[in-house]
């Protein structure tokens, strides 16, 4: 995989941060940074996911609802028509 240089700016403390953390992980500060926005793009991804299949439940649930107000319309019209 082609690897591309970035730079990026930064708060101090949270420079530091990551600084003490690629250390206990014994990773680049590079690959550190990778993986935190792997990682969010990931949890992005499924939130947006998440939003669809929602968005997608509401559409059954109010479709089955003008449905069911439907069927009851026709049951209460053949029960005093007949």
């Amino acid at each position: 995989m082609t690897t591309i240089k970035t730079a990026i700016s930064i708060q101090e403390a949270l420079f530091d941060q990551v600084e003490s953390a690629a250390q206990e992980l014994n990773v680049s500060r590079s690959h550190l940074f990778a993986m935190a926005v792997a990682d969010y793009l990931q949890r992005r991804q499924n939130e947006l996911l998440l939003q669809q299949i929602n968005q997608a439940v509401e559409a059954v649930k109010d479709q089955g609802e003008r449905t069911k107000r439907t069927h009851n319309g026709h049951r209460k019209f053949l029960e005093t028509e007949w």
